[in-house]
């Protein structure tokens, strides 16, 4: 299976991208394994402060000596990233019983997430052979110093409009982004409910629309939908739900279970764990909460709230609180593999013996 123009571009051997996880589910060991079995292993860093940004690169490219990915998200217009202690207590309040049935103690200070201006400038300093973009399009200035760098841009588009807004910036490659992907979408041209658009019909559409490679993104996690891919003009893949199934990745046992079982079959968007929409496995908090989704704050306020409740339910084995992102092709990942196990099933390929 040849890597085409993303292999020329890139170097790889495989036209396999591993999706980059946020909130502690990405891992150096993944991202490393994926690139060092000739596919591109990515990182996702939207919730990390520069420092920790700086200090992942290096962890990274002494990991491999392969192409690998950092991911930041683009801040959409009118959010905040500080916040006073009484937004904090006004929206923790509905989130009381959950906090008290996981016997947290309710904190009295206002969280704050790392500015992206300050993660962005780490993150060119510390000069990854790629970076990509989910939730709009990179500034101006970071087009040119990634230019001036060496580095490759990708960014990330769920509707053909989107795809041409990019490419005209100036990235690199295009990944098309279908509505099955798991995980947040990432609309900003239009409501996400106006952007809800599957991966088999937006990949041919943005292959056509623009002259960049694209990335086909979303529901793909076997060989099957691989094929399938490319024979509609993609010339790589983009694997999340997949790669999160795997031995290396940072997700919890209960997420990993989740994925394998038949509550898979479902998936639903919802707002509650972050305050922006993502598609996961509904469980009893998802169910419960299910009222309050158009009232809950706005990213990244939710986010930040809801972190300690996430961590605390994978900690505790809670399937019923935990996030459980999920595309919806997770009935066909591969459960108890390693990332290199599971790219060579990929590629059509039998896992060899001893890496399973």
């Amino acid at each position: 299976m040849s890597a085409g123009r993303i292999g020329e571009l890139l170097g790889l051997q495989h036209p396999i991208i591993q999706g980059p996880f946020g909130g502690g589910l990405s891992t150096v060991a993944l991202a490393a394994a994926v690139s060092e079995a000739g596919g591109l292993g990515s990182y996702g860093a939207h919730i990390m402060a520069p420092d920790a940004i700086t200090e992942v690169v290096g962890k990274l490219r002494a990991a491999t000596a392969r192409p690998f990915a950092v991911n930041l998200w683009v801040p959409q217009e009118g959010e905040r990233f500080s916040f006073h202690a009484s937004e904090l207590a006004q929206n923790a309040e509905r989130l009381r019983p959950y906090a008290a049935e996981l016997a947290l103690e309710t904190s009295a200070s206002a969280p704050e997430h790392p500015a992206f201006d300050d993660q962005v400038d780490a993150l060119l300093a510390a000069a990854p052979p790629v970076i990509s973009f989910v939730m709009g399009v990179p500034p101006v200035r970071v087009v040119e110093e990634a230019r001036r760098r060496g580095i490759v841009l990708f960014g990330t588009a769920t509707t053909v409009d989107e795809a041409v807004a990019l490419e005209a910036a100036g990235v690199d490659v295009v990944v098309a982004s279908g509505s099955d992907a798991g995980g947040h979408r990432g609309a900003f041209l239009r409501p996400v409910t106006e952007s809800l658009v599957g991966t088999f019909s937006l990949v041919p559409q943005v292959a056509d629309a623009v002259a960049v490679p694209v990335v086909a993104a979303g529901g793909i996690a076997d060989a099957r939908g691989v094929t399938a891919a490319l024979a509609l003009g993609a010339d790589a893949v983009q694997v999340g739900t997949g790669f999160l199934a795997t031995e290396e990745s940072g997700a919890p046992a209960v997420h990993k279970r989740a994925l394998h079982s038949a509550e898979a079959r479902t998936t639903v968007l919802t707002r509650l764990y972050s305050g922006r929409p993502a598609r996961g496995i509904p469980n009893r908090f998802v169910r419960e909460m299910a009222a309050h989704e158009e009232a809950v704050a706005p990213y990244p306020l939710q986010s930040l709230l809801m972190q300690p409740v996430r961590a605390a339910a994978a900690a505790q084995n809670r399937p019923d609180l935990a996030a459980l992102w999920a595309g919806q092709s997770a009935p066909l990942t591969r459960p108890a593999l390693t990332a290199k196990a599971y790219l060579a099933t990929l590629t059509g390929q039998s896992p060899t013996p001893g890496t399973s």
